[in-house]
């Protein structure tokens, strides 16, 4: 199964992208720190998913770190012209893998120089600030300093386009007035739906959401009643969890992440399932 031309696009900076894409966070190791146990096996699924049409790809340089990135550097490079490759600064690795906030300028500006070098770029092509007032959700807070640090990359010339993750309404707001906003990547799912109207706002305003974690957060009778549903669409259940996700709004890219080509190619025939209002309806009452 292949995505191809007939499936959904949306603008994503100046182009347009396929709405399934990879999310690179399961390259890395245990806990998203360190190598994978195959790094052959990792390459592969790279070179398979880019095979199959993916043309949007997630990463940073923070998972592993550097790991990520210098897989998709030796398994891509030289990149196909339409693949856009989407990273995230704002956060560090400590040494015992904790997650820890990384604002400073030169936190930022070498944050920016590593992914340049890891990924083999000379500019990166949409950059998200990660925002880290509370590491586990959105939180709010100004966030002027850390994105005009981040936009003066940007009229650097080293990042062509900016996105947030981990951000409210209000910030998005307050970061559309100090530059141009791509992208939105947030926690959400069907059980998951604090940003409901930020997913509506942004659809409005031509900006792209990108949701993570699909299963994240579901509870175990969720997660049954979740299963029941994926046997009457004859999937799986997080092939039914990100149907969901396709259909819920235009804006919304998908980037589901894998280190099995089996589960890549069933994450990628996700818009081929035969979606019908009644499965919408069952899932949505699982709310």
């Amino acid at each position: 199964m292949s995505i191809n031309d007939k499936h959904h696009t949306f603008p994503l900076g100046d182009r347009n992208v396929k709405r399934l894409g990879y999310g690179a966070m399961q390259l890395a190791g245990p806990g998203v720190f360190g190598p994978p146990k195959d790094p052959d096996a990792a390459l592969a699924v790279l070179r398979e998913a880019v095979a199959l049409g993916v043309n949007h790809i997630d990463t940073s340089d923070f998972y592993g770190p550097h790991i990520t990135n210098q897989l998709i550097r030796e398994a891509l490079a030289p990149y196909p012209d339409d693949l856009t490759l989407v990273t995230k600064i704002g956060a560090r690795r400590g040494a015992d893998a904790s997650w820890l906030p990384a604002f400073s300028a030169a936190e930022l500006t070498s944050a920016v120089h590593d992914n340049l070098r890891n990924l083999g770029l000379e500019a990166l092509e949409v950059v998200n600030l990660r925002i880290m007032l509370d590491t586990h959700g959105p939180a709010e807070g100004s966030i002027e300093e850390p994105l005009t640090i981040l936009a003066e990359l940007q009229r650097q010339g080293l990042v062509k386009h900016i996105g947030l993750s981990n951000v409210t309404l209000t910030q998005v707001a307050q970061a559309r007035k100090i530059c141009r906003i791509v992208c939105v990547q947030n926690h959400y799912n069907l059980i998951n739906r604090s940003d409901d109207a930020l997913i509506d706002h942004l659809a409005q305003e031509g900006i792209a959401y990108v949701p993570f974690f699909p299963l994240g957060g579901f509870t175990p009778l969720q997660s049954s009643a979740l299963s029941d549903i994926a046997v009457r669409l004859g999937a799986t259940p997080l092939q039914t969890a990100l149907a969901w996700l396709y259909h819920r709004s235009p804006n919304i890219l998908l980037i589901p992440g894998t280190s099995s080509i089996g589960h890549l190619r069933e994450n990628l025939a996700v818009p081929d399932l035969p979606w019908t209002e009644d499965i919408a309806k069952a899932l949505d009452a699982l709310v």
